[in-house]
């Protein structure tokens, strides 16, 4: 069984309104009868507050969950008008959405802008448009004719078109024939969201994502790709989600999905030597040093790990401190205990990933 979170990391947590915490714990309010997120933006009075290790445990004390901040949801996983207004991006990419549109499904366009922004790192109709043009890139990879894709993507014109193509990917459509683009998505899981990317071949990145610097990773991804990056899904990326939901079931010890992490030679060393690392153990820095035949070289290791960019797949939470004490995690600490109790359970905890909670990611990719 993981160990819990220390008071006082936990009232931290929750003064900072940290959206890393989520899937760490809930606030329940006494005064209010509800139970939060620790990024939760309400703020009741801090000797109201009482923290509680999961959304069961505060429902069985007879809390429910607050409306704002859905806790009772996988943390990441969008409220359900959200869910509705994807689903209908998903089944009509090209049509273009109006705040209009959004207000005829409910929805106010500020609560949008401002959800997306939030989770996705980037407006609304950013986001869409940006889904268009990686759909324009596919279809033009597979030798589509140029006027066609733009007037087919939304595009009232040819040169509209180009002119949102080169913002947005650099290059002329003619120069980006081949189709190729990283995806870029969001997988709900029980620990948080995870950032994951992923061309027609390979999974090139999967980290737990940080909610205050989305936009700077995709930045980053940006400024390091060799080919456009775009939101969306390919069959990789939808591979990788099922072996995530197995995963974290308890019924996958493995991960089979094709990867690159694209690291120097002695990083990719070290990746490698954490993929040997049998389900439910634990290495320390030197003993993988030592198996690399390198045994000096314990603070490389631990840098290597540390810049590991395929979290699960390389699973650097198998790694830990010399004396058995955890280590340093860029997802968190947390998150790395519940991994290990995860693992070390040897089958799916119940009481770590309730099968609702798991489910909840089926219908929110």
């Amino acid at each position: 069984m993981h160990r819990p979170i220390p008071d006082a990391e936990q009232r931290e947590a929750w003064r900072r309104r940290d959206a890393r915490y989520d899937g760490a714990f809930v606030i329940a309010v006494s005064t209010t009868g509800i139970y939060c997120r620790p990024s939760c933006p309400s703020r009741p009075a801090e000797d109201h507050v009482a923290f509680l290790p999961d959304a069961a445990a505060a429902e069985q004390a007879g809390y429910r969950a607050c409306r704002r901040c859905t806790p009772d949801r996988m943390a990441g996983e969008p409220p359900e008008a959200i869910s509705r207004l994807l689903r209908q991006v998903e089944a009509s990419p090209d049509t273009r959405i109006s705040a209009a549109d959004l207000r005829a499904l409910g929805l106010a366009p500020d609560t949008v802008r401002r959800w997306f922004l939030r989770h996705r790192g980037m407006t609304f109709s950013t986001w869409c448009r940006r889904r268009r043009l990686g759909a324009a890139l596919q279809q033009l990879g597979a030798g589509a004719p140029l006027d066609d894709v733009a007037l087919g993507h939304g595009f009232e014109s040819h040169s509209g078109f180009r002119s949102a193509f080169e913002r947005l990917f650099g290059k002329a459509p003619g120069q980006l024939r081949t189709g190729q683009c990283l995806h870029v998505a969001l997988l709900p899981t029980p620990l948080g969201s995870m950032l994951v990317a992923a061309d027609r071949q390979v999974v090139r990145r999967l980290v737990f994502a940080d909610p205050a610097a989305l936009a700077d990773s995709y930045r980053e991804l940006s400024r390091t790709a060799d080919m456009p990056v775009v939101p969306g899904s390919n069959p990789v990326l939808e591979r990788l989600a099922g072996e995530l939901e197995e995963y974290f079931a308890g019924r996958r010890r493995a991960f089979s999905v094709p990867l690159d992490g694209h690291g120097t030679p002695f990083q990719e060393r070290v990746w490698a030597a954490l993929r040997n690392i049998p389900w439910g153990e634990t290495q320390s820095y030197g003993d993988i040093a030592r198996r690399l035949g390198t045994p000096r070289a314990i603070r490389a290791v631990a840098r290597a790990n540390a810049a590991n960019p395929l979290y699960l797949l390389n699973p650097c939470h198998r790694v830990i401190g010399k004396d058995g004490k955890l280590t340093g995690y860029a997802g968190g600490l947390w998150r790395k205990d519940r991994l290990l109790a995860l693992e070390q359970a040897g089958h799916g905890n119940p009481s770590l990933f309730p099968e609702a909670v798991l489910a909840a990611s089926r219908t929110s990719r």
